[in-house]
């Protein structure tokens, strides 16, 4: 009897259990498999090319909470390339320009992968990134402006991502590329959702061109890349029949 009555008992805590489980919230489907593919990523080693080397760079993991998504390597590297022919003497006519990368450390990671001698500083909120020294700035865009005097009109080319798709968001970006780009001959490159198309125009004179920017993680929300320069032939030039 006692061994019974001690068996009833610990039936009777699975069902009360089971009774308290189901008032726990549960994640859908679709978020758990999202979960699952994060922590995955998060393990999986990186890939690879035929020489043996990395395929791509080496980023902290992004944090969901500050609205961090990385680029995948096509994005970052078709990026890259566009930047580097930027900034170099022969577009301009004059020395090398710097870079300013705002809230988007994974093309500043392959852009100094790519050309190391190219000035470029990254401007972001999150403060792991201090470990790039003197090419890191702190940045809030509550506080478009709160920047150090010399990085004023300091920059050839900006590029831009800003972190949440918002108007208050967009326009506090807008202060700071006015802020870093030269009054004259600089070029912006923009990434943000499709839905930002026509406050962007508004605020930055920015157009969508071809090239659709990808995540490594991908995102619900529709990318695009704006410039305030027709690439012509590159990034699939200016796409101007846009909705």
């Amino acid at each position: 009897m006692a061994a019974s009555g001690m068996e009833d008992e610990r039936l009777s805590g699975e069902v009360r259990r089971e009774e308290e489980d189901d008032d726990v919230p549960q994640l859908s489907a679709a978020a758990m498999e999202a979960l699952r593919e994060f922590l995955a990523e998060q393990q999986r080693p990186e890939e690879k090319d035929e020489e043996g080397r990395e395929g791509g760079v080496e980023l902290v993991a992004e944090d969901w909470r500050l609205s961090q998504f990385w680029y995948d390597e096509r994005t970052a590297r078709a990026l890259v390339e566009e930047v580097v022919r930027l900034v170099s003497p022969s577009v301009s006519g004059s020395a090398a320009g710097a870079v300013a990368c705002i809230a988007c450390p994974t093309l500043y990671a392959y852009l100094k992968k790519t050309d190391p001698g190219v000035p470029a500083q990254l401007l972001e909120y999150d403060e792991r990134f201090g470990q790039y020294g003197g090419d890191f700035t702190f940045y809030d865009y509550n506080r478009p402006e709160e920047l150090p005097p010399a990085m004023k009109h300091a920059y050839r080319v900006v590029v831009a991502d800003p972190p949440y798709l918002s108007k208050e968001c967009l326009e506090k970006v807008a202060k700071t590329v006015s802020f870093l780009a030269q009054p004259e001959g600089s070029f912006l490159l923009m990434l943000t959702g499709e839905v930002q198309k026509d406050r962007a125009l508004e605020l930055l004179n920015v157009h969508p061109c071809g090239f659709r920017p990808q995540h490594s993680n991908k995102l619900g929300n529709e990318f695009r890349l704006f410039t305030n320069y027709d690439p012509a032939d590159r990034l699939g030039g200016w796409d101007l029949g846009a909705k």
